[in-house]
């Protein structure tokens, strides 16, 4: 699965560019979805995606999804710093975005926060002890079919996001990306 530039993902029309100017973007990737029906939505890739499927990864990925939150639980990762709902990315919405987005700011979704969901994007953050990131789905018309964008924003969320950021970053790259990127295709084709 192909790691994208930041150019070229920084050319797609996206809310998200301006939103987080000021966040570091860590990597981007995509995945492209070959599609035989003349128009498909993001929304029916999301409904797609939001039926359970971690159990269709590999085992190398799902161990490490159930390594981490383990060692959550442990060490308490998971808790929000002081302070980390005044300092969501959702502060930057204007008023015609909140009114846009189908769902509201701040909504739970897993292990995140909705920042916003658009026609063809979906922003959402996580604030906890290790890391402020941003996670940004969307999807865009090609020549072939469409194209899934995965990108990942990480701001500092305090003096532990360098050293968390450095342990996870091959995992994340070789297992865990590819795979779910890998999942999101098979998802897609059996729908087509």
């Amino acid at each position: 699965m192909p790691q994208i530039s930041p150019a070229e993902y920084r050319a797609v029309r996206l809310r998200a560019h301006a939103l987080l100017a000021d966040v570091p973007l860590h990597d981007v990737w995509a995945v492209d979805l070959p599609c035989a029906r003349a128009a498909a939505t993001f929304d029916e890739l999301q409904r797609l995606l939001s039926q359970p499927s971690i159990g269709r990864l590999p085992a190398a990925a799902r161990a490490l999804f159930g390594l981490r939150f383990f060692l959550g639980r442990i060490f308490r990762l998971e808790g929000q710093p002081k302070g980390a709902g005044a300092a969501s990315f959702a502060r930057g919405l204007t008023a015609e975005d909140r009114a846009r987005s189908a769902l509201a700011p701040g909504t739970p979704d897993g292990l995140f926060r909705v920042v916003y969901r658009f026609d063809n994007e979906f922003l959402r953050e996580l604030h906890n002890r290790t890391v402020h990131a941003a996670l940004l789905t969307a999807f865009a018309k090609t020549e072939a079919g469409y194209r899934f964008y995965l990108a990942v924003y990480v701001g500092k969320g305090g003096w532990l996001t360098a050293v968390y950021m450095a342990l996870i970053d091959p995992f994340r790259r070789w297992i865990i990306y590819p795979a779910m990127l890998k999942n999101i295709r098979a998802v897609w084709a059996e729908s087509t």
